[in-house]
C-alpha cells in the first residue's frame, strides 16, 4: 500500500480520524468499560501492527508443533480472511500441515468458536490467529509481529498507510517477534521498551510438486531451471527475496492481490509470461497452491515452497513464554 504522497495527504483525515478510534476502543478495553470474554483455555494472540505479511501463519504453526509436542490439546481460532464455507487458503495451509491434530473454529465471533469447541471437547491451547486487535476475547499472552523490512516509524495510518493501530499499540503485547531483520527495532526505544524482543526468518524445507503426493524435494532434484516466481500474499516482495536467498534461478515474476483465488484465465496469462521469460516451471507459495484449486491445470509443472519458522534466540524465547503465560495464571516465576 504505497500510495503516492498526495494521495496520502488527501486521505490523512480519515486516518486521524480513524486513529482516533483504535486508540479510544482499546482504552475502553483496558478500563473494562468495554467487556472482554474468556474462553477456559490458556489464549494465545499472534497478530500484526501492519496490514499484509508478517510471518503470523507460520508461527502460529510454529507454536501449534510445539505445543502438541508437550502433549497439550490445541485448537486454532481464526476470523478466516477472505475465506467461505468456514475455512479460507490460510486455514487449509495449516490444516495441510497440521491434518487432525488441532481442532479449528472459524468465524467472526472467536468467543463463540471457543465455546463451541470447549463444549464438545477439553482445549488446553487457543491460538488466535491474527488476534491482536480482537479485543472482545480475553487472550493471556499477546505476541505481536512486525515485519523489519518496514520501518514502522515511516508508516502512516489506514487508510493512507499500513497500520492498523499507531505504534504505542505495542504497548499491549507481551511478546515482539521481528522478522527479515537482525537488528534491534525502533519501537523498542519508546513505545516497547518492557517488551520480550525476539528475531525470525522464514527456512527453506523444501519443495512439493503441486497436485502430486510426492515427497519434498530439494531445488537440485527440480531441474536445472529457470523458474517463473508468482503469489498472491500480503508481503510479495519477501518471497522474492526469499527466492534469491534460497539461490532459485528466477526468469520473472507476478504478482496478484493478497488472497487472490486464480482462474483459468490467470494461468494462461501467467503460461505465456513463463515461456516468454524461457522458464521451465512455475514456482509459488503454500498459501498461493491453496488457492490454484478453481484454476484448472497448468501449462507447466508448479513446485510450491515449504517453509517453517526459525527463531535466532529460541530457547530465550520458549523461556520466555513460559514466564509469562505462569504470570498471567498468577504462578510465580
Amino acid at each position: 500500500m504505497n500510495f503516492p504522497l498526495l494521495l496520502r495527504v488527501v486521505l490523512w483525515p480519515l486516518s486521524f480520524l480513524y486513529g482516533e478510534y483504535v486508540r479510544a476502543r482499546a482504552w475502553l478495553y483496558a478500563k473494562g468499560w468495554l467487556k472482554q470474554r474468556r474462553l477456559r483455555g490458556t489464549v494465545i494472540s499472534i497478530g500484526n501492527l501492519t496490514v499484509g505479511g508478517t510471518g503470523k501463519t507460520p508461527m502460529v504453526l510454529w507454536l501449534a508443533e510445539k505445543f502438541l509436542g508437550e502433549g497439550k490439546r490445541v485448537a486454532i481460532l481464526s476470523r478466516g480472511y477472505r475465506g467461505s464455507g468456514g475455512t479460507s487458503d490460510e486455514i487449509e495451509l495449516m490444516k495441510h500441515r497440521l491434518q487432525n491434530r488441532v481442532t479449528f473454529g472459524v468465524g467472526k465471533d472467536r468467543f463463540a468458536e471457543g465455546r463451541r469447541i470447549e463444549e464438545k471437547q477439553s482445549v488446553d491451547i487457543f491460538l488466535l490467529d491474527d488476534g491482536f486487535q480482537h479485543l472482545p476475547l480475553a487472550r493471556d499472552l499477546d505476541i505481536l509481529m512486525l515485519d523489519g523490512s518496514h520501518k514502522l516509524k515511516d508508516q502512516w495510518l489506514l487508510p493512507s498507510g499500513l497500520l492498523r493501530e499507531p505504534i504505542s499499540a505495542c504497548r499491549r503485547a507481551d511478546i515482539l517477534i521481528v522478522t527479515r531483520k537482525t537488528e534491534r527495532p525502533e519501537v523498542e526505544a519508546g513505545d516497547a521498551e518492557k517488551v520480550s524482543i525476539f528475531y525470525a526468518q522464514t527456512r527453506l524445507l523444501g519443495f512439493r510438486r503441486y497436485g502430486e503426493q510426492s515427497h519434498m524435494q530439494h531445488l537440485s532434484e527440480m531441474g536445472h531451471g529457470p523458474f517463473f516466481a508468482f503469489c498472491g500474499i500480503g508481503n510479495p516482495q519477501a518471497f522474492f527475496d526469499d527466492l534469491s536467498r534460497w539461490h532459485v534461478p528466477v526468469a520473472g515474476q507476478s504478482i496478484f492481490r493478497d488472497h487472490h483465488r486464480y482462474k483459468t484465465t490467470d494461468l494462461s496469462r501467467l503460461g505465456k509470461s513463463a515461456q516468454g521469460a524461457g522458464a521451465i516451471a512455475f514456482v509459488t507459495t503454500e498459501k498461493d497452491a491453496e488457492n490454484l484449486v478453481e484454476a484448472g491445470v497448468p501449462s507447466m509443472p508448479v513446485f510450491v515452497a515449504v517453509i517453517d519458522f526459525v527463531l535466532s534466540a529460541e530457547s530465550e524465547f520458549l523461556a520466555a513464554l513460559e514466564r509469562k503465560l505462569q504470570s498471567a495464571h498468577g504462578v510465580p516465576a
